[in-house]
């Protein structure tokens, strides 16, 4: 299991930066095509620096990449984070969807 595979603080960071809006919408953005944090900078009501912070975190949570291209930085889509997120949601829900058909069970036994 992939929960199994990942340390706490993994876990942390993983959840803690799709926690937030405006990441999710970064991370949505950058798995279409690369952006530049300055071109991030303008889509968004708020600082440069506020926005390099979001997608440090993203970064820490192996959600994007950065690539340094001259004077930017380039961030993109980390396929191997996102599938690992997905995975673990995964798991999630089967465990859920097991509880919900051992309920099913339980209902129709009575």
């Amino acid at each position: 299991m992939v929960v199994d595979q990942l340390r706490e603080n993994e876990l942390d960071r993983l959840f803690q930066a799709l926690a937030d809006t405006t990441r999710r919408d970064i991370v949505r953005r950058v798995t279409v095509g690369g952006y530049s944090v300055s071109g991030l900078a303008g889509l968004y009501d708020m600082s440069f620096a506020a926005v390099q912070k979001h997608v440090a975190v993203l970064e820490r949570a192996t959600l994007v990449t950065k690539e340094r291209r001259g004077r930017e930085q380039l961030v993109r889509g980390n396929h191997e984070g996102l599938q690992k997120a997905r995975h673990l949601l995964d798991e999630y829900e089967a465990i859920w969807q097991g509880r919900v058909d051992r309920i099913a069970d339980i209902l129709a036994e009575g």
